[in-house]
């Protein structure tokens, strides 16, 4: 199959089409033609009026890094053996036969943005990954950023080990030294280039931070606690750095600061409770509160702290509590992949992009309803 046809398409493109009967073509993964009418395709599958969607995006995930059943043996999510290993590469890490893959393609995620734990100050490279295939390296669609954790989580983990940090004060410190480092080090670089003299002696922490330097990758901040937000921003600020705030979680205590620094917020996750400290202003609300305000707001379900298959559940839960259902439905496609830095290849149904859809009868937010056809990548599942 390489054509859905008689389908109403929600694109989620610059323009937030909708076609109200129309047809879209792919080949070798590639949405190529989305049109209005008959697409001429005998084999296309009819959609019979149903409506298709672009797969959707998790924002925020631990996929594959703690596998559903194992235990402590699987996971592989945070390396505590000191605060800072920005070297670390995820997909190292990432099992791709997790059955939490197979959960969220079938709800019609199609991709998922796979990030480190948050025990460290700086933790590692960042994945957008398919939700289908055996081979991690043919499922990662490209390398999107660098997980920094700001606030508790790395003063409870070293604090506990006695040895910094103890403090807010000491993970900023931790996180500036990195980046000052690298900076330093990727201006000896280009000078031996220039120069024609002999480069520093090769270091590996400060080759991994170079890309988020040189805005190739975004910074991706665990925040919860208003002040632990500010700091994000005051970091990102100070060296120039794309930067993705995740959680967010007192976000709408400070919702037109944010709106003003232009910041990107992924919120979640929403089904959970205040387990800890940082979580005591959390509220379902905050995704409506942070999009009333202006801000590009994305909601994730941090898996496996909410199974990544209850993704739209997710997101119908910030539509009960005020964020508007078109508003949702970005939050959970485009507003991921403009987040990360991906809307060139996924979030909305526009040619060139991949074929990444979902096709749904009735509203994909109801907890009743289930795809009646996913296709990630161009291959196509749960036909029917």
């Amino acid at each position: 199959m390489n054509c859905i046809k008689n389908a109403k398409i929600i694109t989620m493109d610059k323009d937030r089409r909708i076609i109200d009967r129309g047809y879209i073509k792919w080949q070798n993964g590639i949405i190529t033609e989305i049109a209005e009418g008959e697409c001429g395709d005998v084999n296309a599958y009819d959609a019979m009026g149903q409506t298709l969607y672009p797969g959707f995006i998790d924002a925020h995930t631990h996929l594959g890094l703690t596998t559903n059943g194992v235990g402590e043996e699987s996971e592989d999510f945070n390396e505590e053996s000191e605060p800072c290993t920005p070297h670390m590469h995820i997909i190292d890490g990432i099992n791709p036969f997790d059955i939490s893959f197979s959960e969220a393609l079938k709800a019609g995620i199609t991709s998922a943005v796979v990030s480190p734990g948050s025990a460290n100050a700086v933790a590692g490279d960042i994945a957008l990954v398919s939700t289908h295939g055996r081979r991690i390296d043919k499922m990662l669609l490209r390398t999107v950023g660098v997980k920094f954790a700001m606030g508790e989580n790395p003063k409870m983990i070293y604090s506990g080990k006695e040895q910094t940090p103890y403090t807010r004060q000491a993970i900023a410190a931790i996180i500036r030294e990195a980046l000052n480092k690298a900076k330093r080090y990727m201006q000896d670089k280009q000078k031996a280039l220039e120069e024609d003299e002999d480069e520093p002696e090769y270091d590996i922490k400060n080759e991994a931070l170079i890309p988020l330097l040189q805005k190739k990758v975004k910074a991706h901040f665990h925040c919860h606690r208003a002040d632990d937000i500010f700091t994000a921003i005051r970091i990102a600020n100070e060296f120039d750095l794309d930067y993705v705030l995740i959680h967010c979680t007192d976000g709408h205590l400070i919702a037109d600061e944010l709106k003003e620094e232009g910041a990107y917020a992924v919120c979640g996750p929403l089904l959970c409770d205040r387990c800890k400290p940082e979580l005591a202003n959390l509220t379902p609300e905050n995704p409506a509160l942070l999009d009333k305000a202006g801000v590009c707001v994305s909601i994730c379900t941090d898996h496996s702290e909410t199974p990544i298959q209850y993704l739209p559940l997710t997101a119908a839960v910030a539509v009960k509590n005020g964020l508007p259902h078109d508003r949702a439905i970005e939050a959970i496609t485009i507003n991921p992949a403009k987040a990360v830095g991906a809307d060139d290849i996924i979030g909305s149904l526009e040619a060139g992009k991949n074929a990444d859809m979902v096709l749904f009868e009735g509203d994909p937010l109801d907890i009743y309803q289930s795809p009646k056809l996913v296709v990630a990548g161009g291959e196509a599942f749960g036909e029917s």
